[in-house]
């Protein structure tokens, strides 16, 4: 018997981010997730280690390693048309929510309770919180680089998102801001100190 499941997440290389602008350098889904994978590490270990929070490194980890699942079958819908109102916003879940499902049927029976948690995240839980923020952060640290690379088509985003982040009111986004967002404005001869 054939599973899908596999070939189903590499084609997360296919789909492209950020449609609706001019972008230097393309991002895929699948890059994505490994960032805002890193990125949710991140989070939970300051939420952890800093700030003496109790959440679960592992089902944060694999929460983002798995946040775009749907997207394979969905694509990358433009946030401003996710966001443009209440109805197509509930309408999208409950699209993601069916792909991810869809998806998920694709593994072999033995595998699924191991795996399907994470594709179908606890969205009121305080792990998928932290991946959110971590989602936005990869966002806003892509306008560094469009930015950086002299792209102002990403300055009203990277406004945007950093507001929204800041609205949050997470500990942890203000103390990886404060910590290591200025370490992206630098070059690499800047990063090694030549």
């Amino acid at each position: 018997m054939r599973h899908d499941f596999y070939a189903y997440l590499d084609r997360m290389k296919y789909i492209k981010r950020w449609q609706l602008m001019r972008s230097v350098r393309d991002e895929n889904i699948m890059e994505h997730s490994q960032c805002v994978t890193l990125l949710a590490h991140a989070l939970v270990s300051i939420h952890n280690e800093v700030y003496g929070g109790k959440a679960d490194v592992l089902k944060t980890v694999l929460y983002a390693t798995y946040h775009e699942t749907s997207e394979v079958m969905t694509g990358d819908l433009p946030t401003p048309i996710k966001y443009y109102n209440r109805s197509i916003h509930g309408a999208y879940k409950e699209l993601e929510k069916s792909a991810c499902e869809k998806i998920v049927a694709t593994l072999p029976s033995a595998l699924q309770g191991a795996i399907a948690p994470y594709v179908l995240a606890d969205e009121d839980s305080v792990e998928y919180k932290l991946v959110k923020a971590a989602d936005r952060l990869a966002a806003y640290i892509k306008c560094l680089e469009e930015l950086r690379s002299g792209n102002a088509e990403f300055s009203k985003a990277k406004k945007s998102i950093e507001e929204d982040l800041r609205s949050r009111n997470m500990p942890e986004i203000d103390y990886f801001f404060e910590n290591f967002i200025p370490s992206f404005e630098l070059t690499l001869d800047d990063l090694e100190g030549l």
